[in-house]
């Protein structure tokens, strides 16, 4: 695909100056928006690219693939596809959620794209598989969820949005969080769905070698304390901050928390050529 149409297809924008860039990439069921209390600070020292996936946000709806994106492989050939159509490598991945483990399967496809990766509330699987792995949640209890996407969309969504962003936080995030869920076609939904909650990416955690930053909530339903410590065991080159918080959505609750743990990461030891 030539590189304009990838860059329409995937709404990426580009913002910030700075030598080195940051490819933020958003989780399940959110756009790029959501990164708006992270990006004032950030583009002050680096070159932001973000972008939402094929069905998110305002990316082309018209080029999704149920085929493609019934596995995360599909939205890791995005990002590829984006870095190729702007020259990218060696810069740093930021996911959030489900996003991290999309970052993992492009650093162990194309290691040259990336040098550092950011996990915002990641977890490799949100299963429980006992007994040396508790991610969360139960099968039965992620085939309810789904079929709730089925009986009732709008329930789901409003059911869903509190677990992902936590209760205790403001009413205009949750209604915006809830609303980024119902403005997203439901069979777009319940693939993206499928593909982050029964997914088991465990096996790419000692896979990669490039430094790694976890960034996880001390009250996270959707993220345990355990998955954190799992991830930083399994990750040779990883460092685990917990952050005092509820929730699973920190870029957005807690910005203030992050930003610099962010931007010190990202630039210790940077290269000094451009990407």
């Amino acid at each position: 695909m030539p590189a304009m149409d990838v860059l329409r297809r995937n709404n990426v924008q580009i913002i910030g100056n700075g030598e080195h860039t940051l490819l933020m990439a958003h989780g399940f069921g959110c756009d790029q928006n959501m990164w708006r209390f992270l990006t004032p600070s950030l583009q002050k020292n680096f070159r932001i690219v973000l972008f939402d996936y094929v069905g998110s946000g305002h990316s082309e709806v018209s080029t999704y693939s149920s085929q493609r994106y019934s596995q995360l492989e599909g939205y890791s050939q995005d990002v590829i596809e984006i870095c190729d159509a702007l020259k990218l490598q060696e810069i740093t991945f930021i996911g959030h959620s489900v996003s991290s483990m999309i970052g993992l399967i492009v650093a162990n496809q194309q290691p040259n794209l990336f040098s550092k990766l950011i996990m915002v509330c990641p977890s490799p699987c949100f299963l429980n598989l006992p007994p040396e792995y508790m991610g969360g949640f139960d099968h039965q209890d992620l085939e309810e969820l789904i079929s709730l996407m089925d009986k009732n969309y709008i329930g789901w969504a409003n059911y869903l949005a509190p677990l992902v962003l936590g209760s205790a936080h403001q009413t205009e995030l949750l209604d915006e969080l809830t609303g980024s869920f119902c403005s997203t076609d439901p069979i777009i939904a319940k693939n993206f769905a499928k593909a982050t909650f029964f997914g088991d990416h465990r096996d790419l955690l000692s896979k990669t070698l490039l430094p790694c930053l976890l960034l996880q909530s001390s009250d996270d339903i959707l993220a345990p304390l355990c998955v954190g410590q799992y991830m930083k065991t399994a990750i040779a080159n990883s460092e685990l901050h917990i952050i005092e918080a509820h929730g699973h959505c920190l870029h957005m609750t807690h910005p203030e928390n992050i930003k610099d743990k962010i931007t010190e990461f990202a630039l210790r030891n940077m290269l000094s050529h451009e990407n």
